[in-house]
């Protein structure tokens, strides 16, 4: 199943990178992909797993980027 959020008020490449990887190492997700110019995050997870990703994707996201506001698409 794949998701998109927008990741609004990213402002850090270098962020997007670690938060990229962060997501992409969850389990459940097979691949994970941050687009820093279009501030959207693609996650490719198992279905059943993404109740339980989508939380750890947030606090990820909120521990790397705090002002960063999540919306899914």
């Amino acid at each position: 199943m794949k998701y998109t959020y927008r990741l609004e008020g990213l402002d850090c490449a270098n962020c997007a990178a670690k938060i990229e990887k962060a997501v992409g190492k969850l389990s459940g997700v097979r691949e994970a992909t941050l687009s820093f110019i279009t501030q959207k995050l693609y996650i490719d997870a198992d279905e059943i797993a993404m109740p339980e990703i989508i939380l750890q994707t947030e606090k990820i996201i909120k521990k790397l980027e705090p002002d960063v506001t999540v919306k899914r698409f």
